[in-house]
């Protein structure tokens, strides 16, 4: 691991006990937020700076439990890249799709059902205060804090009650980078319209322009940077190549996790519209030759060595999804050939008989019936991270009996065992308190995170492959590779200047 360095930092910038801040805004979703974002608080923390992550408000159904409850993914990742501990007020604001007009909302890392009823401009008026004095809290906590934004600064529809972009910018007076996916092509009109579109003030706070997933020979690119800059005063910082194999799991977007044929196990990920915690299966992909599928049809699922089947944000609907499709037989016909299948949280619930919901959390729903359990949906949510061991196990999933690991639990439901159904294997406990079964060549699990553990990779597939560690200074040294080292420092003291 590389060794931390004196800190950049000048004197006038940690003034007043206040750090600076970096922020990386987009011009569209997707187009490489996060991970410029992660990139950054891990080369900062490889100077020896004190770093902090910050998204005032992100949506995503990929959660992180932490000691107060969860976070969105995306900056749980990024507090372990700037070496931190992860906490609620890094992302105090989360959104959680469960309809395409309704999300959950978690605020400081637990529920509010009272601001979800609330109107959207209504619900940011109220938010903002919190969301500023998580913000400034941080910053003067730490040398700098690595702020990520959502979607794009440039939704003029939203710019009035923005509590995420610029004006998260202007608060922490943010050296603002804007970032664009050039492989989508139009790259060069989307950072001059989106340049152009914020006002003069907030124009001022962006200092630079990184074009990502870039393929080919940089060179050709000329003279757009040139004439970019000509009409924005706006210099672009890099080019970042597309870079497939980084490791760092995507916050949303499954078509990015599939890889293509080799001759090592073939994995179907059951893609249902509501899946969540998906970044937990990143690890998968890099198995030397797996053969990896989001399964939305029942071919998909007929040919494969493993099937999962993922945590779900809205178990009874996408149950109705895998009906509509008929993939209801495809995953009976799977377990009932006694082939290997994995079910983690609503998946697992899937598997069972009825899911009741008497409190009206997410709806009540009737499950596959393939498992003799059953699930209730309590009011609270369960959160819990720590270490988890197995039981002894059999058939496929033998080679992880008794082994210890690290995981965590996001959850309503609550399952119980039923005594008098007739299943094709019995089911036998894994892990105490009702949180994982197996039955036959089905392991059912509430604990997500099972392949982020080196020790099972080891023993369901025979590889060591890279882990966290690695792949965050990989993604630093990436970074490095691509912008000059003066631009990433000029940043904080451009950002200090303002202050």
């Amino acid at each position: 691991m590389p060794e931390a360095r004196e800190p950049v930092v000048s004197g006038s910038s940690r003034t007043c006990g206040r750090g600076v801040a970096v922020m990386v805004c987009g011009t569209t979703s997707g187009a490489g937020k996060s991970f410029l974002a992660t990139a950054l608080a891990r080369w900062y923390a490889r100077q020896g700076l004190k770093v902090a992550p910050f998204k005032a408000q992100n949506m995503s159904n990929n959660a992180r439990v932490v000691a107060d409850g969860e976070m969105a993914s995306a900056q749980y990742f990024q507090a372990l890249a700037a070496r931190t501990t992860p906490q609620v007020r890094m992302n105090p604001v989360l959104l959680k799709p469960e309809r395409d007009t309704h999300s959950q909302v978690i605020v400081l890392g637990r529920r509010d059902d009272r601001i979800a009823a609330m109107e959207w401009r209504s619900r940011c008026a109220m938010l903002w205060p919190l969301v500023r004095d998580c913000l400034l809290g941080l910053l003067s906590e730490h040398d700098v804090l690595v702020i990520e934004g959502a979607g794009s600064p440039a939704e003029i529809n939203l710019h009035a009650t923005d509590i995420v972009n610029m004006r998260v910018a202007r608060t922490a007076a943010a050296a603002t980078l804007l970032v664009a996916d050039i492989d989508r092509g139009g790259a060069f009109a989307h950072l001059y319209g989106t340049h152009q579109l914020l006002p003069p003030e907030e124009r001022a706070l962006i200092r630079g322009f990184v074009l990502n997933k870039f393929r080919g020979d940089a060179r050709l690119l000329a003279p757009g940077p040139q004439r970019l800059e000509e009409l924005t005063g706006v210099p672009t910082l890099g080019v970042l190549p597309l870079w497939h194999a980084h490791g760092l799991p995507e916050e949303d977007g499954v078509n990015e996790c599939s890889t293509a044929g080799g001759a090592g196990p073939r994995i179907a990920i059951v893609s249902y519209p509501h899946i969540s915690n998906l970044d937990e299966f990143a690890p998968l992909r890099r198995i030397a030759g797996a053969r990896i599928a989001w399964a939305r049809t029942d071919d998909a699922i007929a040919e494969t060595d493993l099937l999962i089947l993922p945590g779900s944000k809205h178990v009874a609907a996408d149950l109705e999804w895998l009906r509509a499709h008929r993939l209801d037989h495809a995953v009976a016909a799977h377990v009932r050939a006694n082939r290997p299948t994995l079910a983690v949280c609503g998946g697992l619930q899937m598997l069972g008989h009825a899911i009741a919901d008497p409190q009206g959390v997410e709806g009540a729903a009737q499950g596959l019936g393939l498992l003799p359990y059953s699930t209730e949906f309590a009011p609270l949510k369960r959160y819990a991270h720590g270490s988890y061991t197995l039981a002894a196990l059999e058939d496929y999933w033998r080679p992880l009996s008794g082994l210890e690991l690290q995981g965590y639990e996001i959850r309503h439901g609550h399952t119980r065992a039923l005594g008098d159904r007739a299943t094709p294997a019995a089911l036998h406990p894994v892990l105490p308190d009702h949180t994982g079964w197996q039955s036959g060549a089905v392991l059912a699990l509430y604990v997500h995170g099972l392949f982020e553990n080196s020790a099972v990779m080891r023993a369901l597939f025979g590889q060591q492959t890279p882990t966290l560690e690695d792949t965050l200074d990989g993604l630093a040294d990436f970074l490095e590779e691509h912008i000059a080292e003066e631009r990433l420092r000029a940043l904080l003291d451009d950002a200090g200047a303002r202050r």
